[in-house]
């Protein structure tokens, strides 16, 4: 499944509206002049509005999925649409906007 590839910049957040961030992009690929994300590094989740008795926040994501035949630094890249999953909650993340020049399957 073709998916808009994620940056440093886009938009990501938990089911629960909490702002995802990559904590660890990679440098040397850029698209839209920021460097891309892969599924290997975990994502930084903050402001997560699931209370903690309900089970919550979320603390980290981890994407699961994501391109099958485009990579940085032999790990595939976030894209848009791909599978993740948050701890402690076990929702996805979700890429709600990013840069809409360079796709990837």
């Amino acid at each position: 499944m073709p998916g808009f590839v994620a940056h440093v910049g886009a938009t990501v957040l938990c089911a629960h509206a909490g702002q995802a961030q990559p904590t660890a992009p990679n440098p040397r690929v850029l698209v839209s002049t920021q460097p891309v994300t892969t599924i290997v590094a975990p994502y930084a989740v903050a402001g997560c509005t699931l209370p903690p008795p309900s089970g919550g926040p979320c603390v980290t994501g981890q994407w699961l999925m994501g391109a099958v035949r485009v990579f940085a630094g032999g790990a595939p890249l976030v894209i848009q649409g791909g599978q993740s999953i948050c701890a402690p909650t076990g929702t996805p993340m979700s890429v709600l906007v990013s840069q809409i020049r360079v796709k990837a399957t």
